[in-house]
């Protein structure tokens, strides 16, 4: 290919990362807001600019791909635990793979003209319905892959243990997918629990952080306790994890919700 348009080259790829990224969302059950995405997916479109570069050694590619991928992540989803922050790297990386496989797939079947990869990165010079073709049906693969290894995972009873202070408390928590609250300074994950499940441990000496909530019954905020130490089936979380006291919220048998993230991303 001798002509690279840069507007065209830009907007591809900004249109393409935004769609990895949004499979990322749907393969680890992660929640942001939808101008994050496009944040993600500009900081992609931006270091698509690569494609103009002489022509690099392999191993400095890989390099500026890793870097890529965590600017990406980074301006995506925030700040995070290091191993959190790795998973969600690798995920984008799957997501960019599979959606590698699928294109040359479709490349290789209809032989669509004006494809190149130049430094890693994709330039397609073809007609925006391919293309908004190509990218759907890269995203609904992984979407529908995304489904299937998580269905199992999904709606499930693990025991907690958490370690607040010098007191330890133990309570059964229900794992939910759609559970996504997070505290909103530090991007902690946040397991909701009852404040009936902590009666014994004096929340008063702990300073209380406000972590607002949304769900399908409303909005509220909980207060927020930083644990020590988590628990989950005998197993020790490596991040830090919030709880997020309720009361009267959770109705049922079960008082405490774990979201499911947390447990895939150990």
């Amino acid at each position: 290919m001798r002509t690279v348009y840069v507007d065209v080259l830009v907007a591809v790829n900004l249109l393409t990362d935004c769609m990895l990224l949004m499979s990322v969302c749907r393969l680890l059950r992660l929640q942001t807001k939808p101008w994050r995405i496009i944040l993600g997916g500009a900081v992609g479109g931006a270091c698509s600019l690569a494609a103009l570069l002489p022509e690099l050694p392999s191993a400095l590619t890989a390099a500026l791909d890793l870097i890529f991928a965590a600017l990406m992540i980074l301006a995506t989803f925030g700040r995070a635990s290091p191993k959190r922050f790795l998973i969600r790297t690798a995920a984008l990386f799957a997501a960019s793979f599979s959606f590698c496989g699928i294109m040359l797939f479709v490349c290789t079947i209809f032989k669509p003209k004006g494809i190149a990869v130049i430094n890693d990165v994709v330039y397609f010079n073809i007609s925006p319905i391919w293309l908004i073709l190509l990218s759907l049906l890269c995203f609904y693969a992984l979407k529908l892959f995304g489904r299937l290894t998580h269905k199992a995972a999904a709606k499930r009873v693990c025991t907690v243990q958490a370690r607040l202070g010098n007191d330890t408390a133990e309570f059964t928590a229900l794992v939910d997918s759609g559970c996504h609250v997070t505290e909103p300074f530090s991007g902690d994950a946040v397991i909701i629990a009852e404040k009936a499940l902590l009666k014994d441990i004096p929340l008063l000496n702990f300073q209380i952080r406000i972590i607002p909530f949304e769900s399908l019954g409303g909005s509220g905020a909980l207060e927020g306790i930083p644990a020590k130490e988590i628990s989950i089936d005998g197993k020790a979380l490596p991040e830090r994890v919030y709880i997020g006291l309720c009361d009267g919220v959770l109705r049922g048998d079960v008082k405490a919700i774990v979201p499911s993230e947390i447990l895939r991303e150990r």
